[in-house]
């Protein structure tokens, strides 16, 4: 039985870390929308992804584009990396801003 439920905790870790992997983010948005750990990670790492998405956007204004795509990528990636890190801790951390945005979202 503990086996069971440790297996379970690793697969739902699993879904929860590719939350904040890109667009890997909607493979749990899709497929563990029942999971409240993953559904939780996987709306910050859905948020996460459309700021990314709006950044690279960005980045196309003459000069300025580069400081804001450079900026907003490493602030972007170490978000990423605290909610990886979150994510094996077993913790369920509200990123600032993208965390409000998250909330309002309905997967």
């Amino acid at each position: 039985m503990e086996e069971k439920a440790a297996k379970k905790a690793s697969t739902e870790n699993v879904y929860a870390i590719l939350s904040y992997l890109w667009i890997l983010c909607l493979i749990p948005v899709l497929l563990k929308k029942e999971d409240p750990f993953v559904r939780f990670h996987a709306r910050q790492g859905l948020m996460l992804f459309i700021v990314e998405v709006g950044v690279g956007i960005l980045s196309i204004i003459p000069f300025l584009g580069g400081i804001i795509y450079v900026v907003g990528i490493l602030a972007c990636g170490l978000l990423s990396l605290a909610g990886i890190v979150n994510v094996l801790m077993g913790k369920k951390w509200k990123m600032p801003v993208i965390g409000e945005w998250a909330e309002k979202v309905n997967i």
